[in-house]
């Protein structure tokens, strides 16, 4: 079953990376694209279709746009009564659709809680909506399907032509949208205030509406890079950490703008947006996105850029991973079911031009998928965050969190301190409290004696201790936003520590043996055990001369790291990746070499 789901999903990105989706071109591939993601709807949902059968609301949104209603259960798994009235939704879908870019009208996509996270293009401006074929064409540099809409698009723009309040009528149809679905916050994600085109300011936004007609919704203007920014992440192997956007481009002119009640409640310094690099500002923006949701019981979040066909459904999907990683949401789907329905709904059937984007190299729709290691701490979690208690634990407290912030810790102190341990003993560490504290140190509630101290990141050791490390570019980034107060290192425990941990019965050596690095994911193989009181959060098992001890690994991200395996390694069939400068040595690097040791690929043909 396994396999053919994963040859579904490969699948699946093979055929979007060849065609572009359009609700007037239906194919038996796009029925069964269809058929299944109705299906993992159905799992843990009721809901009502929304029709869009030959793209007259939307030509690049789905035929068949569900509409989450509420979540199904064993008592109400037949029966189906709704809440809303579909024909009056229906109609406003259709009323509104002229009041934003491409008919792209706000769409809700995620429910969560009963609130609804919709998604939409920007507004149309005066460019749209008295010309919107011509527009089209500029603005997709010719390559949309303007002409078969021409007649229908015409015939729209004739009946609002003569109202004196055109941006009254059209822009009134897409609040009363909005406040029927309920939506009160709006997060719009354009780093211009209007899209200016040739000169002319084709679309507008929320933000810059003069007459103030969104004063009733809570705006924010969180600027994030358009897709073009995306050939620089491939043009660095894939590589996001240092990747900065230039913020002083003409066209820039989108502030950052959020209310206090969101900033004071999230440890960023906002302030510091332009500085951030591409990891740092995904990471707090979907921080934000998730307090947005998770502070207000009763209204939703509508997420959208400029055509609302990139960087909309790269938070889309980020969010609806998240919150099904919590269990918050699809609750009955595995990885590949979740991976399958966000890529097909969020990105294939809402329109996302992958075949353009990846002959211009704007690997967007790999970032998004890759970028899950980057949120596996509970820093991202919707869950109440408490303490882990248990009886291994005994004076000490952990959370998941303090968990998140070890595997952070500064690896070079670490084989400092364990160099020292291994020339001198363990004394030595104590001989370091005069030194000034890592920054990347975390402060525990207690102290730590030297016997107790585990490494978080463990480099390989030879029989003469001689230590080496191995590091990558794209190795996890942790939240940079944490508090975090300095400490001692922590150290690698020495021999006798390791013969002391050493259980009864075990056929362990007394020799250090082989360490290994902690690998991307948290496993750590071939390591001595330890004992079952030790306070730390290990578990371990008698594995033969070796013994193997593994870290606790929260759900939360085993269930990430899941799905961004099981993305990697339909991609690399499918897509490929392509290494833009290799080194001298003829190696791929950063992410592509990592990768292909994680993955387990081998050969030439599935990366290039």
């Amino acid at each position: 079953m396994m396999a053919s789901r994963s040859e579904e999903i490969t699948d699946l990105i093979y055929e979007f990376s060849k065609s572009q989706y359009r609700a007037k071109e239906v194919t038996p591939w796009v029925e069964r694209i269809e058929k299944r993601y109705l299906e993992l709807f159905e799992r843990d949902y009721k809901y009502s279709i929304i029709h869009n059968t030959n793209g007259e609301v939307c030509g690049h949104y789905p035929r068949k746009i569900v509409f989450l209603e509420y979540e199904s259960s064993d008592n109400n798994k037949e029966s189906f009564e709704s809440t809303v009235q579909i024909s009056k939704l229906q109609d406003l879908v259709n009323r509104s659709k002229m009041a934003r870019c491409r008919g792209r009208f706000v769409c809700p996509v995620i429910l969560y809680n009963g609130k609804h996270v919709c998604r939409s293009s920007t507004l149309a401006g005066w460019g749209e909506l008295y010309g919107r074929t011509g527009y089209n064409y500029i603005f997709s540099g010719g390559s949309d399907d303007t002409l078969a809409d021409a007649e229908e698009v015409l015939e729209d723009d004739c009946a609002v032509r003569n109202d004196s309040q055109l941006f009254d009528k059209v822009r009134g149809s897409d609040i009363k949208l909005l406040k029927y679905l309920s939506v009160h916050y709006i997060c719009d994600l354009m780093v211009e205030k209007k899209k200016v085109k040739f000169g002319l300011n084709v679309t507008s936004s929320e933000k810059v509406d003069k007459a103030q007609r969104y004063a009733d919704f809570t705006l924010l203007s969180v600027p994030y890079p358009g897709c073009e920014f995306f050939r620089e992440y491939k043009d660095r192997d894939y590589t996001a950490e240092g990747l900065v956007f230039n913020w002083n481009q003409d066209y820039v002119d989108a502030p950052l703008t959020i209310p206090d009640c969101f900033t004071r409640n999230l440890n960023t310094n906002w302030s510091e947006y332009q500085s951030w690099d591409l990891v740092q500002q995904t990471q707090n923006y979907l921080k934000l996105l998730l307090h947005i949701i998770n502070s207000d019981d009763e209204s939703g979040l509508l997420v959208h850029c400029i055509s609302g066909w990139d960087r909309t459904p790269l938070f889309v999907s980020l969010l609806r991973l998240s919150l099904w990683a919590d269990g918050a949401i699809h609750a009955s789907l595995e990885p590949s079911e979740i991976l399958y329905l966000t890529i097909a709904y969020d990105w294939f059937l809402f329109g996302h031009m992958l075949p353009d984007r990846l002959s211009k190299g704007e690997e967007i729709f790999f970032f998004c998928f890759n970028f899950l290691k980057h949120i596996v701490c509970e820093t991202f979690s919707v869950k109440k965050k408490q303490r882990r208690k248990n009886s291994q634990f005994k004076d000490a407290d952990f959370t998941v969190d303090d968990l998140c912030q070890l595997k952070d810790t500064s690896a070079s102190s670490l084989l400092a301190e364990a160099t020292d341990l291994i020339t001198t003993g363990p004394q030595a560490s104590s001989g370091r409290k005069g030194m000034p504290l890592s920054s990347n140190s975390v402060l525990w509630t207690r102290p730590i004696t030297s016997e107790e101290r585990i490494p978080n990141v463990i480099a390989e050791a030879s029989p003469l201790g001689s230590f080496k490390s191995s590091s990558s570019s794209s190795s996890n980034h942790s939240d940079q936003n944490l508090s975090r107060t300095g400490s001692t290192p922590l150290a690698v425990p020495g021999r006798r520590p390791i013969v002391e941990y050493a259980r009864s019965g075990s056929s362990l050596s007394t020799d250090y043996g082989s360490w290994q690095i902690v690998s991307g994911c948290g496993s750590i193989h071939d390591l001595p055990p330890v004992p079952s009181e030790s306070p730390l959060p290990f578990s371990f098992q008698d594995e033969g001369p070796s013994g193997r001890m593994c870290t606790f690994v929260p759900e939360r991200q085993v269930r990430l790291e899941a799905v961004r395996e099981l993305f990697l390694s339909a991609y690399s069939s499918t897509v490929g990746l392509k290494s833009s400068s290799p080194s001298p040595s003829g190696a791929i690097s950063g992410l592509l070499e990592q990768f292909a040791r994680g993955v387990g690929l081998r050969g030439t043909n599935a990366i290039i």
